[in-house]
């Protein structure tokens, strides 16, 4: 199954713990795509430092609550303390997609909820696929992130080291 897996932290070596994620993921599951890293505010709570966000396309057998389980164990053993929602983090693995699954548990809303929403998703998610289409909106992401930013100054933009 094709799937999409957001990666964002703003705590730390930033980039060093996206760089782990994206290793551990190549462990777990076949990565097809990585996004550039881009560099955003934060979302949700303003009063923090500033993310770095990729997205990665992989491919996997693995089943959604099996990978939601892998990408919280990385977290946990990353140092990643829930401290309260939208606050600062070190590492974030989000899945964001499961093919064009449509699912919805306690654990897991698949598409990720807000990931239209989100400029610091679409935006890497164009690097590599502005053709991936939304299973519920039927909007490619070029599309959403568009529209995006036609109404909201612009928050994610390309990561210079």
């Amino acid at each position: 199954m094709e799937i999409l897996i957001g990666l964002g932290g703003n705590l730390g070596d930033r980039a060093r713990y996206l760089a782990e994620a994206v290793s551990y993921l190549k462990d777990m599951m076949a990565v097809t795509s990585q996004s550039d890293i881009y560099e955003s505010e934060p979302w949700g709570y303003m009063h923090q430092p500033r993310f770095l966000n990729a997205v990665v396309q992989a491919e996997t057998d693995l089943e959604p609550l099996g990978i939601l389980d892998l990408l919280k164990s990385f977290e946990i053993n990353a140092g990643r303390q829930e401290i309260f929602r939208y606050g600062p983090r070190v590492i974030d693995l989000d899945l964001l997609a499961y093919g064009d699954w449509v699912f919805q548990s306690c654990r897991l809303t698949l598409p990720h909820p807000r990931m239209h929403e989100r400029l610091f998703v679409l935006q890497p998610l164009c690097d590599f696929r502005p053709d991936w289409r939304h299973p519920i909106l039927g909007k490619t992401a070029r599309t959403l992130c568009d529209a995006l930013l036609q109404d909201t100054p612009e928050v994610a933009r390309p990561w210079q080291r």
